[in-house]
């Protein structure tokens, strides 16, 4: 693949910033107490920050993209944004002593997508409101949903390794890295076909049709996870992966037995499961219409994490069936002494706070950091990791967003179990 002189530089440059970080010894320091937190030995809370709204953050150019091939400018994207969060917010993050190379998957999809009127309020922002046009409103619209078909571009993913070894290969190494684990939210998929305000009015109404097609869906990912593991697709993300909603997945508990390097399974990965709009539907409906099928998922893993948005701490009583289960959200709009009660150690709770304080029209740093000290107070002896996401905005003032990862790190660096 020809690569011009211009985008060969640029990528070097930035390729050697991130070899001189990657090499401090902090990140092996912080890869052992991520790894202490997901095996439920904890130090201190651990703190990680992603969604973020990068069209709002750029300082100086940082964040400018130079290169001229456009693959080349997702590579340099990559890059760029690592280094920019390792300036100014890094928290506990950890920087790879690698280039990735994401091999070449292609994927049919579900046989439907979103029919949908789209409102933005930014222009250079991908954050929008919805409207989604209903496609599943019979029984028989459910057969709409298919099966996905994968596939693996083994001569592209070969031309870009052997493209970015040349490139980069004598400054960092450049690694494959297949599906390192899944966002698995199939309620996600099925709102945006059915519509969320019919689809919960048919939980009561037509409970055998939302039976049905929550099924059929399940089967479709499931048919889907059997192909990568056909395919020998999936990399380990036991280290700097993100699992599910929350933090990195360092931990002694994977990859188990039985294993075998040159084919990972299921059995040794993270997975996770979230059924986000599910809020405000009780345990039971949220056992028969979402957990029960998500169980044919989640067992197929090696430990698993479960939630995002929606509160869980009245849900315990049925994430307790979860047999593998680790790690699991709590979101802003927990009742904390509730959840500290019916999560207690047995679990990390992965911590959302609100992202709203960035985007209030006065940044008040105060109240991001009591924030945090009134949760923290709260749930002494769990747990815990502190997930900043959802950065839907920053009001264009990034400094809102590296006072928030300094005023983090000051509340955890004083915590005391």
């Amino acid at each position: 693949m020809p690569v011009s002189p211009h985008d060969r530089e640029t990528l070097r440059r930035l390729a050697a910033e991130q070899a001189a970080i990657a090499q401090l010894p902090v990140h092996r320091e912080k890869a052992e107490m991520w790894r202490r937190l997901n095996d439920l030995e904890s130090v201190r809370p651990m703190v990680w920050i992603n969604e973020i709204c990068w069209n709002e953050v750029n300082v100086d150019d940082e964040l400018t993209l130079r290169c001229t091939d456009p693959w080349l400018r997702e590579v340099e994207f990559g890059l760029r944004t690592r280094l920019y969060q390792w300036r100014h917010l890094p928290a506990d993050m950890i920087v790879d002593p690698y280039i990735p190379c994401p091999l070449v998957i292609r994927n049919s999809g579900f046989g439907l997508s979103e029919d949908v009127d789209i409102v933005r309020t930014d222009d250079t922002s991908d954050v929008v409101s919805r409207h989604f046009h209903a496609q599943i409103v019979e029984p028989e619209d459910i057969a709409k949903i298919k099966s996905p078909v994968i596939t693996y571009d083994a001569e592209l993913t070969e031309a870009r390794y052997q493209t970015l070894t040349d490139i980069l290969g004598d400054i960092l190494p450049v690694v494959k890295v297949g599906i390192k684990g899944s966002w698995f939210a199939p309620w996600d998929e099925l709102i945006r076909w059915w519509g969320v305000e019919a689809a919960m009015k048919d939980l009561v109404d037509r409970p055998e049709m939302v039976e049905a097609a929550i099924a059929r869906l399940v089967d479709g990912y499931i048919a889907m996870l059997d192909q990568w593991e056909a395919l020998n697709l999936l990399t380990r993300n036991d280290d700097n992966t993100r699992i599910g909603s929350g933090g990195y997945g360092h931990t002694k508990a994977l990859p188990g037995e039985p294993y075998d390097p040159q084919h990972p399974r299921p059995r040794n990965l993270w997975g996770c499961a979230t059924a986000q709009i599910f809020g405000a539907v009780s345990p039971r409906m949220h056992w028969d219409f979402a957990l029960k099928h998500e169980m044919r998922w989640l067992e197929r893993w090696g430990l698993t994490y479960y939630g995002c948005c929606e509160p869980l701490d009245v849900k315990m009583s049925i994430l307790r069936r979860i047999p593998n289960l680790r790690k699991l959200s709590m979101s802003p709009w927990i009742d904390i002494e509730r959840a500290v009660r019916n999560v207690g150690t047995d679990y990390v709770m992965s911590r959302k706070p609100n992202p709203a304080v960035l985007a209030e029209d006065i940044w008040r740093p105060e109240r991001a950091r009591q924030d945090l000290v009134d949760f923290l107070d709260r749930a002494r002896g769990c747990h815990v990791e502190i997930i900043l996401k959802d950065i839907s905005t920053v009001r264009y003032d990034p400094r809102r967003l590296w006072d928030w990862a300094r005023i983090a790190m000051e509340v955890v660096e004083d915590y005391q179990p």
